[in-house]
């Protein structure tokens, strides 16, 4: 196993590692991240990244096949542009995690701020606990999985993602409502609930997607818009 400590080393040297073919298959751990911003950001081999505390701004930004661990909480900008791989919180995640991610699989077993999801275009995220305001915004694609209740305006603008809530949303964002859970939907969650490792029956979640009133103008709803 490969030890960087950003105490003593420059988040950079880690990152470089992670673009290095040498890299491919390794065991990396990371010591001492201090909240430090950029870590372990445009991973582009597959390899195994454990951060051992809580990291700062856009950790793990622009992932591709690495599957990266924080054992603590991460900043704004989780996974942001994430493309493949996996991405684990074992804390808490603030605002705008998963972000225009294109694909991959991002679990955050505490609780999400605001704008979780923004703009995703293939990711799947499942949160543990709850979320904030404006998650889901603009989602394109992909899968996003709560455990815990949602804030104001969920999926507002919503295209063709899907979002699973186990618990309340303070409210739906415009153009975005519920929906009937049908078996592909049911055994979908189940497999990315077994994915995350949390044990939820997929009969206590609803799921919620886009009434499709806004993909194109009509004068009837210029008030939505």
């Amino acid at each position: 196993m490969t030890i960087f400590d950003l105490g003593d080393s420059a988040v950079r040297e880690l990152n470089q590692a992670l673009h290095q073919s040498e890299t491919q298959g390794a065991d990396l751990r990371v010591t001492n991240p201090g909240g430090k911003h950029n870590v372990a950001t445009g991973a582009d081999v597959e390899c195994n990244v454990t951060i051992e505390g809580h990291v700062g701004y856009y950790c793990a930004g622009m992932n591709k096949s690495a599957n990266i661990v924080v054992t603590g909480n991460a900043g704004p900008g989780l996974a942001e542009n994430m493309m493949s791989g996996s991405v684990r919180i074992k804390g808490n995640a603030s605002q705008y995690c998963g972000a225009t991610a294109h694909g991959g699989l991002l679990v955050i077993e505490g609780d999400a701020a605001a704008r979780c999801g923004i703009s995703m275009k293939g990711i799947d995220i499942v949160v543990g606990g709850s979320i904030g305001h404006m998650s889901a915004f603009m989602a394109q694609s992909g899968r996003m999985v709560v455990c815990g209740d949602a804030g104001e305006a969920l999926g507002d603008s919503i295209y063709e993602a899907r979002i699973y809530l186990r618990g309340e949303a303070k409210s739906l964002g415009t153009d975005c409502i519920e929906k009937p859970m049908e078996d592909e939907h049911k055994a979908e969650l189940a497999e990315l609930l077994e994915q995350a490792g949390i044990d939820h029956s997929v009969d206590e979640f609803r799921r919620y997607g886009s009434a499709r009133q806004l993909y194109n103008f009509q004068i009837d709803n210029v008030s939505a818009y």
